[in-house]
């Protein structure tokens, strides 16, 4: 059997990282063994349907590398694939389920629908419509039926559930999963407006793009008995079923955005590179081996497995995510760094000298990140001269000679020739110890007079990028403006 799986989001706002893990596990599915990746919009529901929901979410699919063999605006044999634009094929196989007496028309208002939870609510009774009380083909002949019909009057088709058997399918993931038929609704089909439900559109899409495997969120388990006996009352195959697990705050709650960003457009403008994304979320929930976490999307094709992603809640650890960044950060080429944080700066207005002098930051200090677009806030002094100094490493460290000692450092600089890393420490080593000084008498309060920080990159590195004119203004600056 050739393997083709879909991707089927509702267009309904952003694209949530729990729906990009879905699309990412059917893409490396599909590609694991050279089969077809589909994209379908699932866009029945009109009052959730967002403009421009579509466009964003084909977006940022792109840009975590997950493309698609057919869908919208691709072509293909089953299309179009948006399921707004099938509604007359959904009707048609609603009338076939009518038809051989596996669906019925009901024409409850809303008024009777709500008297009727309200009477199984007081009863304590296991909410189900309840179509032997209600007005329905077990409840109205078949002329009064068809007056109704012709009256005009709102009606829905339902699915006949048969209750006294048991739902029994297989999950990939979770093993046999069997539900009692009478624990499961007869689900509406098609609404009175005439716009079919989630259930009838998803299983009819699904077996007329002959999708092999349903690869979807622990969200849908409970829908997927109603799917099953669709299948069965169609007399279609099933597909095989895998359903992924949820995604988790770090309190185990169900991920969402009271506790943290949720969308993929949020991480994208973070700066957060799509290699390092890509492999955090391919591994919420999965991992190939146990003695690595740093995985190529080809890796990551060649490895996955749906057997090994395991039932259980997976924790989405903002931590590893960026632990995983740094990792990116500290082995992509310079260049491709470049190419990354420029736009940022230019959007945020940020002034980054000349791309040579920014390319010498990024490589003194990405050992010292984990975002790249951290470092204008991280290191703002080597843009910039300081505007603000740390008070408790002055007090530490800028004892009563300090600032006599620092002159005489300027004069002595003033007259060097080179100014580089050698050049600059191999000078301030001999320097200090000709006064008989250790390093650290100079070192300290240069650092916190050049820089505003007790910490950072190496001094000598960050003084040679500096340049010595700009030391020496800021050191004049430190004593006149902050110490005196």
């Amino acid at each position: 059997m050739s393997v083709r799986v879909r991707f089927a989001p509702s267009p309904t706002g952003y694209l949530h990282v729990g729906g990009l893990r879905t699309a990412l596990y059917n893409f490396l599915f599909a590609r694991h063994y050279d089969g077809k990746m589909i994209l379908r919009i699932e866009d029945t529901d009109r009052t959730r349907f967002v403009e421009g929901a579509t466009e964003n979410l084909i977006k940022y699919l792109e840009w975590a590398g997950i493309n698609f063999d057919e869908g919208p605006h691709i072509g293909g044999d089953y299309g179009p694939y948006i399921q707004s634009e099938r509604f007359d094929l959904y009707r048609k196989y609603a009338m076939q389920l009518i038809e051989n007496g596996k669906a019925y028309y009901a024409f409850d208002t809303s008024e009777e629908l709500e008297e009727m939870r309200k009477r199984i609510q007081a009863s304590g009774g296991f909410y189900r419509y309840d179509r032997m009380a209600m007005r329905n083909q077990f409840t109205l002949d078949q002329q009064e039926i068809k007056q109704l019909i012709d009256n005009g009057t709102p009606y829905v088709i339902r699915l006949k559930v048969p209750y006294d058997q048991d739902v029994v399918f297989e999950d990939i993931i979770r093993g046999t999963v069997s539900v009692k038929g009478n624990e499961v609704d007869d689900q509406i089909l098609l609404k009175s407006d005439g716009f079919p439900t989630y259930h009838l559109a998803n299983v009819v899409d699904d077996h007329l793009m002959q999708i092999s495997h349903v690869i979807r969120g622990e969200e849908w388990l409970p829908s997927t008995p109603k799917h099953v006996l669709l299948y069965q009352a169609f007399g279609w195959e099933c597909p095989a079923f895998a359903h992924l697990p949820l995604l988790l705050n770090k309190d185990k709650s169900k991920l969402s955005k009271r506790q943290g960003d949720v969308a993929v457009e949020d991480y994208v403008a973070k700066g957060y590179f799509k290699e390092a994304f890509v492999n955090f979320i391919a591994l919420l929930g999965w991992n190939p081996t146990a003695d690595r976490e740093i995985y190529s999307l080809d890796e990551l094709i060649q490895l996955f497995n749906l057997e090994k992603v395991n039932k259980s809640g997976a924790v989405f650890d903002i931590n590893k995510l960026n632990w995983m960044n740094a990792q990116y950060l500290r082995s992509k080429p310079i260049d491709e760094l470049l190419e990354h944080i420029i736009p940022h700066l230019e959007q945020i207005k940020f002034n980054y000298i000349n791309k040579d002098y920014l390319k010498s930051v990024i490589e003194l200090f990405r050992e010292r990140i984990e975002n790249l677009y951290d470092l204008p806030e991280a290191v703002p002094y080597m843009f910039d001269k300081p505007k603000s100094f740390d008070e408790d490493f002055i007090k530490k460290h800028w004892k009563e000679h300090t600032t006599d000692l620092v002159k005489e450092y300027i004069e002595a600089i003033k007259k060097l020739q080179d100014w580089n890393y050698q050049s600059s420490h191999d000078f301030t080593i001999q320097w200090i110890e000709q006064k008989g000084m250790k390093l650290r008498d100079i070192v300290h309060p240069l650092r916190i007079a050049v820089t505003g920080k007790s910490g950072g990159a190496g001094l000598f590195e960050t003084l040679a990028l500096l340049h010595k004119q700009d030391v020496i203004e800021r050191l004049e600056y430190f004593i006149e403006n902050v110490i005196n």
